[in-house]
Parts: structure tokens; C-alpha cells; sequence
């Protein structure tokens, strides 16, 4: 009776070691440190209580700008990129020539790293020798050509066209896998009732994809507050710390400036904005699909 009772823990225990170990304690640790005043090797850590959260918003100048870019990303993430996405699955989940291929195309960039994708964008902004420049020179544009990544401006929506090239295949496939599921019976029925198109997308293809835009939706915000590389590669914050996001801001507070403190900050910050917009989220999405 007893094996029988651990052997479930006895499959767990390898993962449950490496989650406590990487994941786990780390997290506490980094949640500690955001109550010191530390730059990470002094041998003593000057305890300061939740100064280093509330200097975040009372001293630091760039904080306020990194988490209104977030909200921003997050912003174009639910409404342009899912909606591209799902666009896309609905077109390729019609019986047309090719329809493998196209999805594989759209689905590539998604498996890229994002510094592989900041480097191919970066090129194709690149102001003297990029593609879009040289485009827009070649057709008699010349004045809408800008140093995209240089502007502050347009130095963050430049980035996210190239976030949104790269994951828009994540959202399309996972539509793709829930139009499956869905049964041709009531489209039939809704076409023998005089139906519209978009009256069967409102109200079968849309509710009956509830559940995999719980998934979507919940995976594109976590995506978008956690954004670091493609930003990070492409314009390291800059121009003018217009592009800067919470990750790559407590990144440069950490490792740059040795703020160690104020670094953990920002990590457990954004580890409380996740949760705040997530769990409510999921939480009531999932009990009104089981009512």
C-alpha cells in the first residue's frame, strides 16, 4: 500500500527536483532580494523594505515608459496578431492546393530564435541598405523612408512588425488544431437556414472555439509581457530608452547597473501583473465553458 502510494512521487520526484532547484527557489530568493539594496558583491545587503517597488514608480523615469510599452505590446498581440492568426487558420483550414505547404511557410518563423529574427530585421531596416528603404526609393517614395529602429517614434511599432512576422504561426496553428475539432453538421444546418458567412463565424466558428482561445489568448499575454529579445537584439531599449520593456529594464538595472535590488524588483513586478491579468482570466473563461 505504501509503494503504492509513493510510486506516483517516485515518477514526479526528477522534475519536481529541477523545478524546485531552477525555478522554484530562485524565485523566493529573487523575491528576498527586492526588499535589499544590493549591486551583488558587497558582503553585506542593506535591508529596505518595499522602498525599492515604490522607487519604481517615484523615482525611476524609464519604468513608467517599459511597462506602458508592455501593455502596449500586449495590446497589438490580442488584437493583430490573433487576429492575423486566426485569419490565417480559417483560410488554410479550407481544402485549397498547397494548404501544408502555406502552413508550414507561416509556422517557420515561430521556431526561429528571436535574435536570428532581430538580425533579419534588423538588416531589413537597415537605413542606407535595407529592403523596405530601397523599396520605397525604387517605386518614387523617397520621403517615407525612415532609420526605423533610430526614430523613437516608430522604433517600438518597427520591432513589432518583426514579433508579429515571427508569432503569428503560434496563434494559426492552434486555431488550425480547434477548427478541427469542430463538426461540418452545423455549418450544413446553418446554410439549410439561410445563414450568412459571417453569421456561421459569430455564432458557431466563434464559440465553438472557446476553449483554444482561452490558450491563445492566455499564452499571446504572457508572451507579451515577458517580450526581451527580438527588443533587446534589435535596439537594446534605445533610441532613447523608447523601446525599453520590463524585461530588458531589469535586465540593465541587474547587470548593468547592479541594482540588484531594484532589478528583483521589476522580475516580481511583472511576475504580479501576469497574475493579476491571467488567473482572473483563465479562471472565468474555463468556469463559464463548463456552465
Amino acid at each position: 500500500m505504501g509503494y503504492r502510494v509513493m510510486k506516483p512521487w517516485l515518477f514526479l520526484l526528477p522534475a519536481l527536483i529541477i523545478y524546485l532547484t531552477v525555478i522554484f527557489v530562485p524565485s523566493l530568493y529573487t523575491l528576498f532580494l527586492s526588499f535589499f539594496s544590493w549591486n551583488g558583491v558587497a558582503p553585506h545587503k542593506d535591508f529596505v523594505g518595499l522602498d525599492n517597488y515604490i522607487d519604481l514608480f517615484t523615482k525611476d523615469t524609464v519604468f513608467p515608459r517599459a511597462l506602458k510599452n508592455n501593455l502596449q505590446w500586449m495590446f497589438g498581440s490580442l488584437v493583430i496578431t490573433l487576429s492575423f492568426g486566426l485569419s490565417l487558420a480559417l483560410l488554410l483550414n479550407k481544402k485549397i492546393k498547397g494548404r501544408t505547404f502555406f502552413r508550414a511557410i507561416f509556422y517557420f518563423p515561430y521556431v526561429l530564435s528571436g535574435v536570428v529574427v532581430a538580425t533579419v530585421w534588423a538588416w531589413i531596416y537597415n537605413p542606407t541598405q535595407g529592403f523596405i528603404n530601397r523599396v520605397l526609393e525604387a517605386i518614387g517614395l523617397e520621403s517615407w523612408t525612415h532609420a526605423w529602429l533610430a526614430e523613437p517614434k516608430i522604433a517600438l511599432y518597427a520591432v513589432f512588425i518583426a514579433a508579429l512576422w515571427q508569432g503569428v504561426g503560434q496563434p494559426m496553428v492552434l486555431f488550425l488544431a480547434g477548427l478541427s475539432t469542430i463538426s461540418q453538421e452545423p455549418y450544413e444546418a446553418a446554410i439549410i437556414d439561410g445563414a450568412k458567412p459571417y453569421q456561421s463565424f459569430f455564432y458557431i466558428t466563434i464559440p465553438m472555439l472557446q476553449e483554444t482561445f482561452v490558450i491563445v489568448i492566455a499564452t499571446t499575454m504572457i508572451a507579451a509581457m515577458k517580450v526581451y529579445d527580438i527588443i533587446y537584439a534589435m535596439t537594446g531599449g534605445g533610441p532613447a530608452e523608447s523601446t525599453q520593456v520590463l524585461s530588458s529594464w531589469m535586465y540593465y538595472q541587474t547587470f548593468k547597473f547592479a541594482n540588484i535590488g531594484i532589478g528583483s524588483a521589476i522580475s516580481w513586478f511583472l511576475v504580479f501583473v501576469v497574475m493579476i491579468v491571467i488567473i482572473p482570466y483563465v479562471y472565468y473563461t474555463t468556469k463559464k465553458s463548463h456552465l
